[in-house]
């Protein structure tokens, strides 16, 4: 069974097939977050630290930190900041130190800055996730000396030079490209998270079709693990969450074994916990059970952060304990 191990300093997260499925918060990301990104600018990592203990308290076990912030007023003052080069960097190290400061949820580094991808890279204790490297030739080039280098796992998202295809062939093709090209830096397929790109269904009406294929094949012919922007299947439609909620259990029943996702929405995490407990990954039922008690204080008028965090300090699980990687 292919196993993709991510640790941090006291906490191992097994992404397989036999496991059950892995949560990466996405919530630390200022990409359309203006008011985040403001206070970034402004120093202040208050959204960004409440944000990480909130995601890790409803279920996420890897947290993904994206350093692609606009710091606007700099820039006005200072053109070095309208370059990403310039920017990512030292933001991806700040976020990465003071978000393991507070957690010891096992981290993903999210940047298509090179450096910024480095940097997160030195400053993260563990094995971290690498977000990402793509079938372009230029990417492949840099980013996969960083993956050997570090001795991490990496996202391989199924796009290349030419683009985003909508033929699940040609992004099946680019993925074994990917896993090909990094087999000859000596990264085992097992370290390889393929993204196969989730179309919007309101766009495409196969996309689902298409995403659960994919998965089949990227599991059967290249033994690889999947994740995916969980999120992009309902984009542009109304009630997203019932879309998502209904995508998440039949991508998991197809073979998907993790996705960048929120996790601080209740409708999505039952239905994950649900599909874990069907595909015998919750020995007895003892995730669910708890989880249920979780509703129940839902429903009893807390908020899903806060009874997750509360009955999640009486017995949820925490992980597996693992050893920092060599260097």
């Amino acid at each position: 069974m292919t196993r993709t191990v991510i640790e941090s300093q006291t906490k191992t997260v097994i992404i397989g097939f036999d496991e059950p499925f892995c949560v990466i918060g996405e919530r630390i990301n200022p990409t359309g977050r203006k008011k985040l990104a403001a206070e970034l600018e402004a120093g202040n990592f208050d959204t960004v630290l409440r944000d990480a203990l909130e995601q890790v308290a409803c279920g996420a076990t890897v947290l993904d930190v994206n350093s692609g912030a606009v710091f606007t007023n700099k820039m006005a003052q200072d053109p070095r900041y309208a370059d990403n080069n310039f920017v990512e960097p030292p933001l991806m190290h700040e976020l990465i130190t003071r978000i393991q400061a507070i957690t010891d949820a096992p981290l993903c580094i999210d940047s298509s800055v090179p450096g910024a991808l480095e940097a997160g890279l030195k400053a993260a204790i563990g094995r971290p996730l690498l977000n990402s490297v793509t079938g372009e030739e230029d990417r492949l080039e840099l980013v996969l000396p960083l993956v050997k280098k570090y001795n991490v796992p990496v996202v391989a998202i199924s796009n290349d030079d030419t683009g985003i295809s909508e033929d699940p062939d040609v992004r099946f093709a680019v993925a074994k490209k990917i896993v090909e090209r990094a087999a000859d830096f000596g990264i085992p397929a097992c370290d390889i998270v393929v993204d196969p790109l989730v179309m919007p269904v309101g766009a495409m009406g196969s996309a689902g079709q298409q995403v659960f294929t994919l998965v089949r094949r990227l599991r059967e012919e290249l033994g690889v693990n999947t994740t995916c922007g969980a999120s992009n299947i309902s984009f542009g439609l109304p009630q997203r969450h019932g879309i998502n909620g209904a995508f998440l259990p039949m991508a998991i029943g197809a073979g998907m074994t993790s996705a960048i996702m929120n996790p601080v929405r209740l409708q999505e995490m039952e239905a994950i916990r649900a599909a874990n407990f069907l595909m015998n990954h919750d020995a007895n039922g003892g995730e669910w059970i708890r989880f249920a008690k979780v509703i129940e204080a839902v429903e009893g008028g807390m908020s899903f952060a806060e009874a997750s965090a509360s009955i999640g300090a009486a017995g949820g699980r925490g992980g597996r304990r693992g050893g920092r990687r060599s260097e």
